[in-house]
């Protein structure tokens, strides 16, 4: 596994030769304890994105865990852990194509956050594996690429930090069912579920709120499965990019807010 950088922070004293108090500048993180969140990753190229740094902003430590390289292994629980996020797996399944060969034992290490009462997010694929474990379920769904709007459907989403309207970027298969209680936060113009909440702490995306398009063009190379029409939809992705990104800054906030990742001090890095 490896991680983001580690904590980080400045001490500036001034002390005279009598002995005057010393002033000390330090980051608002300072009084903080560190959080570390465990990231699921499934694929070479699909990672956190844009969202690392974010995290690495606010010195939140997150450690990749990689089941499909060698000797790559899942944590046994989440022992040691602040929270979880589950990425997506290009084009692989949890109910229809080539399954995703570590499902089993991740579906029970997300039950085990979920039973801590851990916040858990879920991207693209993650999401619907998140949804799973919550008690709703997944529907096939065949691998699609796309570029679409995303409306708010909850005013106080995310803390209110969700975007009233933003471009998302989906690259999957299947989709997510919500369990009892699930709450929708943001649709397609479809009316398609694209960010989902479960409790006060479970969040799903859909589509990948950091995605660059260097990471769906790697994916593309990567598997020889891929949707149809790619070229056209990464023209579109790119143009979206920087919308992408200026409204991933709320949605971070929020997200480490309802995660309580972060004190306030630390917020509106």
């Amino acid at each position: 596994m490896t991680c983001g950088p580690a904590l980080q922070f400045t001490l500036k004293k001034l002390a005279s030769a009598t002995g005057e108090a010393v002033e000390e500048e330090r980051s608002p993180f300072f009084t903080a304890p560190m959080k570390t969140i465990c990231v699921l990753q499934h694929t070479e190229t699909e990672y956190l994105g844009l969202m690392e740094d974010h995290l690495e902003a606010r010195s939140v430590r997150f450690l990749y865990s990689r089941p499909f390289t060698a000797g790559g292994k899942i944590p046994p629980d989440a022992e040691g852990f602040d929270g979880l996020v589950v990425l997506g797996a290009g084009p692989l399944g949890v109910v229809s194509g080539n399954l995703m060969p570590s499902l089993g034992p991740e579906l029970r290490l997300i039950g085990d956050f979920l039973e801590r009462g851990l916040p858990v997010i879920g991207v693209g694929l993650g999401a619907v594996m998140v949804a799973t474990a919550a008690g709703g379920g997944a529907e096939e769904a065949p691998l699609r690429f796309t570029v679409s709007t995303a409306h708010r459907k909850v005013d106080d989403a995310l803390k209110g930090f969700l975007p009233e309207s933003f471009p998302v970027g989906v690259y999957m298969r299947d989709r997510p069912v919500l369990p009892e209680g699930g709450t929708v936060l943001a649709a397609g113009d479809d009316g398609e579920p694209l960010v989902f909440q479960i409790g006060d702490n479970v969040f799903g995306f859909v589509g990948h709120p950091g995605l660059k398009s260097a990471m769906v063009e790697d994916l593309i190379m990567e598997f020889e499965e891929c949707p149809d029409n790619t070229a056209q939809t990464l023209e579109r992705l790119r143009e979206a990019q920087p919308q992408i990104a200026g409204a991933l800054t709320p949605i971070m906030v929020g997200l480490v807010m309802s995660a309580e990742w972060m004190s306030e001090q630390g917020l509106g890095q």
